[in-house]
């Protein structure tokens, strides 16, 4: 009778034992199964920029997921608004001008609205970058210049959007997005992955980039070593670090560089009322006002500077003359440093492939130049546009000594892309590892579910604990 009493107590203790390891085992698995099975679902980002150059404004959204590679968006252009009116450079002068310019701004930005879901205006970020338009007008007028800024900040901040800021940026922020933009585009740049770790320790190849604006240039391209000075410049993309040398020659965009050798040439001209322009073909003729050539800080003005004066240009069609012209704006001479690309500009030696675009895309199109060409066949198609006599297609012509200037660098080669490219993408992608990400969990149980089964097992352990202190007191007593 003894045995069997003893028999029956192993076997309630046994029973709770395996109900209690049980209770807790199941609790375990339910919040383990909740927390490791749960899928993170992540929505579209957006983000705004506003390219403000010097000949016009374009207002950029980008779209990207939630979900980064090493801490990086895949960034897309979702939409791109030409805005109608001045450039932001040439406000505060009339305004009806302004007005039409900030109707113009207003009109792309309600485009742009459009096309972000309503929940997420207010957490899309919202940028101004203004380039060398801006820079030129800041050393000219610093007061104009910061009374513009002021007026576009108070706008932008009244949009439905959540503006960080408007700024003049430096020559080379402008250059390194744009390299960002151009190699990101050619996808050169990697995931740092465990395999990439080891296989590409330093990343893939990338291709340097040049940018032809209106009131300067860029050049930006990879370097090994650390150079000192703000033309180096190191950013992180993708989890792998990069060295960019890139410099921003302002007053050397086509406008500016326009009015540069316009300048020789009335200078070697005996006669203003009569100005023979090698770089204009034969048969053509133009009335140049005096403002429209000196009216910026690139150019000293002569003396006896009359901006009402007038000169009266015919085309001369002298290939030769005009390249001379051309490559008199720039100093090849001077350099204090190991090496310099022109006027004293140190550079470290240039190596690879280069995407050229912008204005340099337009002057390809009009050499008839399309994908890829190196600088010999970029020179034979000037030299043989530079001799025809196409008086009527005032496009190029006007172009023509662009790709003279191309003509005196010594780049292994130089690319063209249809797509349209500019340091505003690049921005995007170097912002976006800043902007948090809204992320949603899906749960594989619903909260009451969860909340459900660990209130049942919370109670077996509970319930199977006090049955097993129970049966604990009844043995001893």
């Amino acid at each position: 009778m003894g045995s069997k009493k003893k028999m029956g107590y192993k076997c309630r203790i046994a029973g709770v034992m395996l109900l209690l390891i049980g209770s807790i085992a199941a609790l375990v698995v339910v919040a383990v199964v909740q927390d490791k099975l749960k899928v993170k679902e992540y929505g579209l980002e957006f983000g705004i920029v506003i390219d403000s150059g010097s000949s016009r404004s374009n207002v950029y959204l980008y779209e990207w997921p939630g979900e980064k590679e090493n801490e990086t968006g895949v960034v897309t252009e979702r939409k791109n608004c030409k805005v109608r009116g001045a450039p932001i450079s040439d406000l505060e002068v009339s305004s009806k001008e302004d007005e039409k310019t900030f109707k113009g701004f207003q009109d792309c930005m309600d485009e742009i609205k459009s096309h972000i879901p309503g929940e997420k205006h207010k957490t899309t970020p919202l940028f101004l970058g203004a380039t060398a338009g801006m820079r030129l007008l800041e050393m000219k007028d610093e007061k104009r210049a910061n009374k513009i800024m002021g007026k576009l900040r108070d706008f932008l901040n009244k949009q439905n959007f959540q503006f960080h800021n408007a700024s003049i940026i430096t020559g080379q922020e402008e250059g390194l997005f744009g390299w960002i933009t151009v190699n990101y585009l050619k996808e050169n740049f990697l995931e740092k992955n465990m395999w990439n770790t080891y296989i590409r320790p330093n990343g893939a190849e990338t291709v340097g980039s040049m940018d032809l604006g209106g009131a300067s240039t860029q050049i930006a391209f990879q370097v090994q070593e650390h150079g000192e000075g703000p033309d180096y410049m190191r950013v992180k993309l993708y989890g792998y670090p990069y060295t960019v040398y890139t410099h921003s020659f302002l007053c050397y965009g086509k406008n500016e560089a326009d009015k540069r050798v316009l300048d020789k040439v009335i200078r070697e001209s005996s006669d203003p009322a009569y100005v023979i322009n090698p770089c204009y073909p034969k048969g053509f003729n133009t009335t140049i006002k005096a403002s429209s050539i000196y009216d910026t800080e690139c150019i000293p003005k002569p003396k006896n500077y009359n901006s009402g004066q007038e000169f009266y240009m015919v085309g001369g069609s002298d290939s030769e003359k005009c390249g001379e012209i051309v490559k008199s704006i720039f100093n090849f001479q001077n350099c204090s440093s190991k090496q310099c690309s022109f006027n004293g500009v140190e550079q470290p030696p240039v190596t690879g492939h280069f995407m050229a675009y912008a204005g340099f895309f337009f002057i390809a199109r009009a050499l008839e130049l399309s994908g890829k060409s190196d600088l010999d066949e970029f020179k034979i198609a000037v030299g043989n546009f530079c001799n025809s006599d196409w008086a009527e297609l005032f496009y190029e012509f006007k172009n023509k000594n662009v790709p003279c200037i191309s003509q005196t660098g010594d780049k292994e080669s130089t690319t063209k892309h249809e797509t349209s490219i500019g340091w505003s993408l690049g921005y995007m992608l170097s912002m976006s590892n800043m902007i948090p990400s809204e992320v949603k969990e899906i749960t594989p149980m619903t909260n009451p579910v969860f909340a459900g089964l660990i209130f049942l097992f919370s109670a077996l352990i509970i319930v199977t604990a006090v049955l097993g202190f129970i049966i604990l007191i009844r043995t001893c007593y």
